[in-house]
């Protein structure tokens, strides 16, 4: 037999390995769509749970991000919003380079919404708001002083947002778990190519 029927007889190990942790994977992901439709289990929460998933979509961030910069008049706060709108933009564009790259569908066949389509988050890997919400609760941990209570419910928020996605039968429970992990990376991307307070004026000038 030719070499690549034989490997196909006798998988190697990672193989197996592989295709079943993508079956546990698929699996434990559509036990938890709990709201993918109405006739679901918790059908009748599907509002609620898609209301929590907002909180987290770049749109509302970036909009809310710019008029917060028109109004503030501090440099300190220009200079932080200015790499907060960086690290958004940056989260938008990598996400939606990867999912173009891994194509991989969500454990339900639900369609995109438009706020999704506006943001390029259209396909299941990595979770778009997994990643966004990672990286905004790393931003405002790292760069915001919080009271410890505020602390705890930001890294809450963060994890109910990823929930949601899996909830709601968009992601499945890896493609959370990435979306956290590169939410991440992006936050320490940022934190490296952190613009002065000098670029920030300078870019505000010119806008």
């Amino acid at each position: 037999l030719p070499e690549e029927d034989c490997m196909q007889l006798n998988p190697s190990f990672k193989g197996i390995a592989f295709n079943s942790l993508l079956a546990i994977d698929i699996c434990m992901s559509k036990r938890l769509g709990v709201c993918a439709n109405r006739a679901s289990s918790w059908g009748g929460a599907r509002s609620m749970i898609n209301l929590l998933g907002i909180t987290g979509h770049g749109i509302p961030w970036i909009a809310g991000t710019l008029i917060c910069l028109v109004k503030s008049s501090t440099l300190a706060g220009q200079e932080v919003l200015m790499n907060l709108l960086l690290a958004l933009l940056l989260d938008i564009m990598i996400v939606a380079g990867l999912q173009k790259l891994a194509k991989r569908k969500g454990p339900y066949d639900i369609n995109p919404g438009l706020l999704d389509y506006l943001t390029m988050d259209t396909y299941a890997f990595p979770a778009g708001h997994a990643s966004r919400v990672a990286m905004l609760s790393k931003f405002f941990l790292n760069h915001l002083v919080l009271a410890i209570p505020l602390r705890i419910l930001l890294v809450l928020w963060a994890l109910c947002v990823g929930l949601s996605r899996v909830m709601i039968g968009r992601h499945h429970i890896t493609d959370v778990l990435s979306g956290f992990v590169f939410g991440y990376l992006q936050f320490r991307l940022v934190e490296l190519i952190w613009m002065s307070s000098n670029t920030c004026q300078m870019l505000i000038s010119i806008w």
